[in-house]
This record gives C-alpha cells, sequence and structure tokens, in this order.
C-alpha cells in the first residue's frame, strides 16, 4: 500500500499527488495507490488513514514491509505519526515539524487551493494535533526527507534537525509547494517502490 496524505489547504488534486499517482499507475502499482481527501480535523484525518491501513493489513499487508507512507506539508506531519506508529517506512516532503505551533495561526475559514470549497480550521484542531505529536523518528532509516530551502512557510532547518539521520535530499531553492517536484519524481518513486 502506498499512502499519500497531502498538506493544508489541499487535496488528491495536488501536482505532486497527481503526478505520484501517475507515476505508480505506469510502474504497474496503481491497485496500491491510496490518496484520500483528508477531513480538516486532524484527528478524524489519521482515524481515516489508519482505517485504510487496517484494511489492508486484515486482506494481505504486513505493514513494517508493505506500506509506504508520503505526505507534503501537514500530510507530512500525519505520515510521521502513522509511520512511527506502524513501523513502516515515510517519504516527506517540507513537512511540518511543530504542527500545533504552526497551524495555531490558521485557526478560521479557508478556501481549499484547487477549488473554491470553504472549511474551517477550528480552535480544537490545534489541541488534536498537539495530542498526536511524535518525538523524533526511532528508527531515522525507514525515512526520506526532501526539503527546500527555499521554502516560504516551513524553517527547511527545523526539518532537517528533526529528521537527523533521515535520508535527505536538500534542495537549494524551490519552495513550499516543491513546484520543481517533477525534477525529483524518479529518486522519489525509486524509493516508493524499493521493498524495504
Amino acid at each position: 500500500m502506498i499512502l499519500y496524505l497531502h498538506g493544508f489547504r489541499s487535496s488528491p488534486q495536488s501536482t505532486k499527488a497527481t503526478l505520484l499517482e501517475r507515476a505508480v499507475k505506469e510502474a504497474g502499482r496503481g491497485d496500491d495507490w491510496r490518496c484520500p481527501q483528508l477531513p480538516p480535523s486532524p484527528k478524524r484525518a489519521i482515524e481515516l488513514c489508519n482505517r485504510l491501513i487496517e484494511q489492508e493489513v486484515a486482506r494481505v499487508m504486513k505493514p513494517e514491509n508493505e506500506l509506504v507512507v508520503l505526505g507534503s506539508s501537514l500530510g507530512g506531519y500525519y505520515a510521521t505519526c502513522l509511520a512511527e506508529a506502524w513501523q513502516c517506512r515515510a517519504l516527506l516532503f517540507n513537512p511540518v515539524v511543530h504542527a500545533a505551533r504552526d497551524l495555531a495561526t490558521q485557526v478560521g475559514e479557508h478556501t481549499m487551493w484547487n477549488s473554491d470549497e470553504r472549511f474551517h480550521f477550528l480552535p480544537e484542531y490545534v489541541d488534536e494535533l498537539a495530542d498526536m505529536a511524535t518525538g523524533r523518528p526511532v528508527h531515522p532509516e525507514r525515512y526520506y526527507l526532501l526539503a527546500a530551502k527555499g521554502d516560504e512557510v516551513l524553517d527547511w532547518r527545523e526539518m532537517v534537525d528533526w529528521y537527523k539521520g533521515c535520508e535527505l535530499r536538500l534542495l537549494e531553492g524551490s519552495d513550499h509547494g516543491i513546484s520543481d517536484f517533477e525534477q525529483w519524481l524518479p529518486e522519489v518513486l525509486e524509493r516508493v517502490l524499493q521493498p524495504r
């Protein structure tokens, strides 16, 4: 199972998600791809992901060998929580490190990036983020971090410090959305598809 988790205000229609989905399908692994629309509530988002994983585990999967979680921005925070809980691999793209701190400034009404759909990010969601926080990765060798020095939203130094010991691709420029992601797609895909 390849589980991709989009970022705050994003969706399964994001550029990274659609590029990865196409690449995974072209590699013959389309049946393994999952990219749900995450609800605004972090607690509900993690519950949704856990349900998806549990369905696959009940069917055929051994999480530590056959699950890889990918996440961008807030999705990277969720991916870390899931990777620590399920002892699986994770690929992170400009992940949020201190989600409760960083998302506390986002309480209020928002519009999705890819549509006019509106949603509310409630104050209790900040508490949910704090409640699910994990420490630094226990097994950093299971992680791949793609971090951009040009990230205009998050501090790349926090990412590199938090995920110390993980495989790292540090981009000299780029931006928070990693608009040049297609350039790094072959490297990312190789890590998605590699056996543990």
